[in-house]
């Protein structure tokens, strides 16, 4: 079973790709990002169209 969600770090630490990128790619819209509290959450079906070059 795949992850709904991933912290920034997990983020990081799935693609090594650093803080400052993923916040970038958030800004961007490439990445589809939540709020819950003072986290923010990437949703896993847009970090897999990222990935698979769909972003």
């Amino acid at each position: 079973m795949r992850k709904l969600a991933y912290s920034v770090s997990e983020v990081g630490r799935e693609t090594t790709f650093g803080k400052t990128k993923i916040y970038e790619l958030i800004a961007a819209g490439k990445l589809e990002a939540r709020k819950i509290g003072r986290r923010t959450i990437i949703t896993g079906e847009s970090l897999e169209r990222l990935i698979a070059g769909g972003a």
